[in-house]
């Protein structure tokens, strides 16, 4: 019997050597690569003639059709929003995202539309059979059509695809999957690899798409290797903190539509719930006449967001003042910071300062930067920005406000929600192609905008 071989292989790139190293030579990444077991496979690869080969996998571009239905409504506005129209036939997705977020009661609740005129099977490496029971119950699903399969190896899952040819699959999770001819773990960086690679070849040759769910690992990451990413023809990303109700549906990657454009459901005790104006429901109990606070308007993608920006300024009472950022750049903040001590006097090296973006939203526009300044003059000052006021633009090192783009959609959201004012810079005004009766002031530097504000 040959002797096995020992390879070490980084769980973030998939690079292999002989030796183990502290970093990975590959990704130069620190504490990555895992002792593995190199396998060949046992069965014997047939040598084929030149003159016996077939390519039927080869046609011209000019005899494709594309006149069939080319993707699947998923019944989920939103998702179908960042999928890019719905899921395409054939394709494979990955969705990841941290433990209880959300993923499989996503998935579940796709079932419940899928399976009302097509057959869906999903897979589950993870939980029982009447634990997918207790969830479809939950959030009504139940269907003849929806397929529960509770299996961990890849192959029976692909032969099961193949005999029963369902049109739509789901698996939860690949990190719980493992093929019989590898001697590693599942979860590891071999099995993660091939194992995908299989499911992929499957639904690619059968015109079946799949959903695949990855976990995360501690740095927010996908956990497995790189290549997986690349494969799949789209990876989304479910974001949100647990003890906030929204969640964020966000593409990374897609072959199929655009990678801008963004989801945002609310948890609750029936399940995932779209919210179709996201504005609306991030501002309905924000606080008025208080110090501290200003609106912002950021484009996640199409849609333009009303975000509420909130500013705590106290002063230390220890020799370094403490700073602290959730939702906001921290290293953005120090340059906001730096920027009103340096051109505008204000003291906030002495001052403790907390900066807040309200409902769990991350942003990361550079767009934000006026009203996360108005709302830190405001903290300081104890001044509050008027209830009626939305700030919108980029902050240079020297003052200035600078241009964003999609200026029109964003005023036009903020006049639909009842805004009064709007700041911006001054060389978007020329950009303005809508009318509205709100009131529109251009401000050239961070000077002009904290006179027409307080």
């Amino acid at each position: 019997m040959a002797k096995l071989k020992t390879l070490f292989v980084c769980s973030s790139c998939g690079y292999s050597s002989p030796k183990w190293s502290g970093q990975c030579p590959g990704c130069r990444e620190w504490n990555t690569m895992n002792e593995e077991i190199e396998t060949k496979s046992s069965a014997s690869v047939a040598t084929v003639s030149n003159k016996n080969r077939t390519f039927s996998n080869v046609s011209a571009v000019s005899d494709i059709s594309t006149s069939d239905e080319l993707r699947y409504n998923t019944g989920i506005g939103e998702l179908d929003r960042v999928l890019g129209g719905g899921l395409v036939k054939g394709s494979v997705v990955l969705l990841s995202g941290d433990p209880g977020i959300g993923k499989s009661t996503l998935l579940m609740q796709a079932c419940g539309t899928f399976s009302n005129d097509k057959t869906v099977l999903y897979v589950s490496g993870e939980e029982s059979a009447k634990q997918l029971k207790l969830r479809a119950e939950r959030l009504g699903v139940n269907s003849d059509q929806l397929l529960i399969m509770t299996e961990t190896d890849v192959e029976t899952v692909c032969e099961y695809i193949k005999s029963q040819k369902p049109q739509v699959v789901m698996i939860d999770s690949i990190q719980t999957m493992n093929h019989a001819e590898i001697q590693s773990s599942p979860g590891s960086v071999t099995q993660v690899r091939e194992c995908t690679n299989l499911l992929l070849r499957t639904g690619k040759s059968l015109d079946i798409p799949i959903i695949i769910v990855g976990h995360v690992n501690k740095d927010g990451a996908i956990a497995g290797p790189k290549v997986m990413e690349h494969i799949v023809d789209a990876v989304l990303y479910f974001e949100g903190e647990r003890n906030y109700a929204y969640r964020i549906l966000r593409a990374v990657k897609n072959r199929f539509g655009s990678t801008n454009e963004i989801g945002v459901f609310e948890m609750n005790d029936i399940g995932l719930s779209e919210v179709e104006n996201p504005s609306a429901a991030l501002l309905s109990e924000r606080n008025t006449n208080v110090s501290g606070n200003c609106i912002s308007c950021v484009m996640e993608g199409s849609r333009p967001i009303l975000a509420e920006v909130q500013s705590l300024v106290c002063t230390s009472g220890f020799g370094n003042a403490r700073r602290m950022s959730t939702g906001f750049d921290f290293n953005r903040l120090n340059l906001i910071l730096a920027v009103l001590e340096k051109r505008f006097g204000y003291r906030f090296s002495t001052m403790d300062t907390y900066l807040n973006i309200v409902g769990g939203l991350h942003l990361d526009e550079p767009a934000a930067d006026l009203s996360v300044a108005l709302a830190l003059v405001s903290g300081i000052t104890d001044k509050p920005v008027p209830d009626n006021v939305v700030a919108i633009g980029e902050i240079g090192l020297s003052g200035e406000v600078r241009s964003v783009s999609r200026i029109s959609a964003r005023i036009s959201e903020a006049a639909r929600l009842g805004f009064d004012k709007c700041i911006v810079p001054r060389s978007c005004l020329k950009q303005l192609k809508v009318k509205t009766d709100i009131e529109v002031i251009g401000v050239r530097n961070l000077h002009e905008a904290i006179a027409n504000v307080f």
